[in-house]
């Protein structure tokens, strides 16, 4: 169990303008958080560089670091503790509080806050992997379509789900030419490899370390966090099949059907390829870089089971 008394140091990291800026309203959930969680809590709003700047000075200053709030919030908490260089220093804990909270489902953390607070002052810390995109500490990347309707979406008003929905258009113009991915030290069901060269025209590329992005969707079913390889699936079909079976999609059921790779490398190049990371686009690149970071965090995680499956290739 996890030592949250007074006498640790603890920073908690929350972002007001989470689920509708319902922090603002929930003055009782504060004062939970304060009781069960002693230590600074710092919720000033601000812009993504802000939240990583505000973790890295927290992450010199405090033993255990906790992010409250969504896929966005957490992933920027989780920058600034690597900027600062203390991710083998400090504990990293996560009260999901957002309209996305794909990473929490990964580990079994509730969606009420008050009992992820409750589980994360009985968890127990465990050494997780996270992802390098070009330089962003992440837990889930894309290359292609689903990178291409990330950046439509936040190009038009319309917050939340139904952002997405209507960005979604974007799909049909999504272009499928040929890419090439170099994959180093890893594995696919024929076996080990120490380099591979896969040419593919894939409609989207998923790269992940946990299993669910946005709205729970399994997106990811194979991943593991700490099995010390990227989980890389691509999607070598057509907008209109892949619109047809999204559902199937969905809830991750058809991606056994997809070619299938880990990694702990991966070098994909194209042209003008669509990249996002945990949500956010980072533009179109010719060229983009991911690499594992083993057991590069030790983070609170309820106790059980839930993300400590390893995946294993048929056969």
């Amino acid at each position: 169990m996890t030592d949250l008394s007074s006498r640790t140091r603890v920073s908690c990291l929350v972002n007001p303008r989470a689920a509708n800026s319902q922090w603002l309203r929930r003055k009782r959930l504060r004062a939970y958080l304060e009781k069960k969680l002693p230590g600074k809590i710092h919720d000033a709003a601000g812009d993504t560089r802000t939240t990583v700047e505000r973790a890295r000075k927290a992450s010199n200053e405090s033993e255990i670091i906790v992010a409250m709030g969504g896929d966005g919030t957490i992933a920027d908490t989780l920058q600034g503790i690597f900027e600062a260089g203390k991710n083998k220093d400090v504990l990293f804990g996560v009260i999901p509080f957002g309209s996305g909270n794909a990473f929490r489902k990964a580990f079994g953390i509730p969606k009420d806050p008050r009992k992820a607070i409750d589980r994360l002052t009985e968890g127990i810390p465990r050494e997780i992997d996270v992802m390098d995109t070009e330089g962003r500490i992440s837990n889930f990347a894309s290359v292609g379509a689903t990178a291409r309707v990330t950046g439509e979406k936040y190009l038009n008003p319309i917050p939340g789900l139904w952002g997405f929905v209507l960005a979604a258009r974007k799909l049909f113009g999504s272009r499928m030419d040929e890419k090439e991915i170099e994959l180093f030290d890893g594995r696919d069901r024929h076996g080990a490899f120490a380099h591979k060269t896969v040419r593919s025209n894939f409609f989207d590329c998923i790269i992940a370390k946990t299993n669910y992005f946005g709205y729970s969707w399994n997106i990811s079913p194979r991943a593991r966090v700490d099995d010390g390889y990227l989980d890389i699936t691509l999607y070598e079909l057509g907008p209109v099949k892949y619109t047809l079976l999204f559902p199937l999609i969905y809830l991750g059921f058809y991606q056994s059907r997809l070619r299938h790779f880990k990694a702990k490398r991966a070098v994909i190049t194209g042209r003008e390829l669509p990249v996002q990371y945990n949500g956010e686009f980072i533009g179109n690149r010719d060229r983009v870089e991911f690499r594992v970071l083993p057991k590069a965090i030790k983070m609170i995680c309820p106790p059980g089971k839930r993300g400590s499956k390893r995946f294993e290739f048929p056969g």
